[in-house]
């Protein structure tokens, strides 16, 4: 399955087990051990509103999960860091930058329909 060119691996538990389950390292686990990236062909957004990851496939990398008590009522969930993206931008705003977020939220909810 891995191996069709439209497969594409994930999880989502939509939160229900997140003192259990950490899904949010799915993207970086499937760069890190499963693709082999060559996107030196790829075109330009110059001046358009875009949603980008720039990565590092050097420093791409996964850390121990470790649980955080930041939840309401001091619910703990498990939490997983990764580094190697140097930037995210969406609508064209950086959120994250050099593995850090900032403060810029210009993401809104997308409805179907």
């Amino acid at each position: 399955m891995m191996g069709h060119p439209l497969a594409l691996v994930g999880l989502s538990d939509g939160g229900a087990h997140v003192g259990t389950v950490c899904d949010a390292s799915c993207a970086t686990f499937a760069l890190t051990h499963w693709a082999d990236i060559d996107l030196r062909d790829r075109g330009t957004v110059v001046g358009q509103r875009a949603d980008l990851n720039v990565i590092d496939p050097e420093k791409l990398a996964l850390h121990r999960p470790r649980m955080a008590a930041d939840l309401p009522a001091g619910g703990r969930r498990l939490v997983q860091h990764a580094t190697g993206y140097r930037a995210t931008t969406v609508a064209g705003e950086v959120i994250v930058e050099s593995d850090r977020m900032t403060d810029a939220r210009p993401g809104r909810l997308v409805r179907m329909g």
